[in-house]
């Protein structure tokens, strides 16, 4: 594994739960077997127009850098951010209704709903953003209550950033079972009509020689294809590279019609800095988010917040926590403070 990744996946503050409306949802079908053009979104669109494929994307006033203000809200809060789905923050009770009053809002504005599901037991495997679902049983519920809550909704989804790239990493406790729930989470997610890109680290956490194999065990088959990058600094060619070769991967071993999307809402300097990658002090914002359908590139997405702490190093706050200083420096701005209070 590269000592050049970055720690910073946390989801956003607790406080946008209590700013939500509660919305009722129907209950989910799960597919019995492998995806069918009713259940997959990508054969689904071939039957008629899909919404995503014209509206933007839902740049929502709830969070951090909006309600910052200011530059940051110019620069940054402007820009549609995915609503990361943590169990800390949105148990089971309450999960279905958080994300359906979210996507609600988002179609009401005629806007497509970005979404981050963060929750599969031993979660970041013991860093910064650790924690997770306790269990299989209890990660599966869980799920069922997201997928009440994005049935039907033209959301996209950001399917475990991390969890790929760290199985069978000695420091997880739980990676045994892990493809098996996300396998689980694929069809039953995929199966409520969301475009779902499980994630596949980025293109510096080596060896990955075996990753395309890992997504086809945990269902991608299911899914829109895959996302890269998240929370990351990898340049965009890059990580373009990255994704065409592990979807030339997947094309041997049976699974086509992939696409990818790229997390850039850090990626902007010429060259990452290894070792300096837990909120570093070089990083710069990248290219705003935007989806383009080019073949197999689906587009630009903002997962990670720019401007939220990755940890406790660098000056920043708790992983997921709202700095100026963090914002200034991803800006190229001089900063206001030397760290976060």
């Amino acid at each position: 594994m590269s000592s050049s990744r970055a720690r910073a996946l946390a989801p956003v503050l607790a406080v946008v739960a209590l700013l939500l409306t509660c919305w009722g949802a129907p209950s989910v079908a799960e597919p019995a077997h492998g995806p069918t053009t009713a259940e997959h979104p990508a054969a689904a669109a071939k039957a008629g127009k899909d919404p995503r494929k014209s509206r933007g994307l839902f740049v929502d006033p709830k969070m951090p850098a909006y309600q910052a203000g200011g530059v940051y809200q110019q620069e940054l809060g402007s820009r549609a951010q995915a609503l990361w789905l943590g169990p800390e923050y949105y148990p089971t009770n309450t999960v279905r209704d958080v994300v359906r009053a979210y996507t609600s809002r988002a179609l009401g504005a005629n806007k497509t709903p970005v979404l981050a599901v963060y929750g599969i037991p031993d979660r970041d495997c013991g860093l910064y953003s650790s924690s997770g679902l306790p269990g299989a049983a209890e990660y599966k519920a869980w799920i069922k209550q997201i997928a009440k809550g994005v049935r039907d909704q033209d959301a996209l989804l950001v399917l475990e950033p991390d969890a790929i790239p760290f199985y069978g990493d000695p420091r997880c406790r739980n990676a045994g079972d892990r493809l098996g729930l996300l396998r689980y989470a694929s069809r039953v997610l995929s199966g409520a009509g969301a475009w779902v890109y499980l994630d596949a680290g980025h293109s510096d956490w080596t060896p990955y020689d075996d990753r395309a194999a890992l997504l086809k065990k945990a269902g991608i088959g299911y899914d829109r294809g895959l996302s890269t990058n998240v929370a990351n600094y990898r340049t965009t060619a890059d990580e373009k590279d990255y994704a065409g070769d592990l979807l030339r991967g997947l094309r041997k071993l049976g699974v086509r019609g992939m696409h990818y999307v790229i997390d850039t809402s850090r990626n902007g300097a010429a060259a990452p800095v290894d070792g300096d990658v837990t909120n570093p002090t070089w990083a710069l914002i990248g290219k705003p988010p935007r989806l383009v359908l080019d073949g197999a590139f689906d587009g630009n997405l903002w997962v990670k917040h720019p401007g939220e702490s990755d940890g406790q190093v660098n000056g920043g706050g708790p992983s997921g926590q709202w700095c100026d200083l963090l914002a200034d420096r991803l800006l190229g701005r001089t900063p206001t403070q030397n760290y976060c209070p």
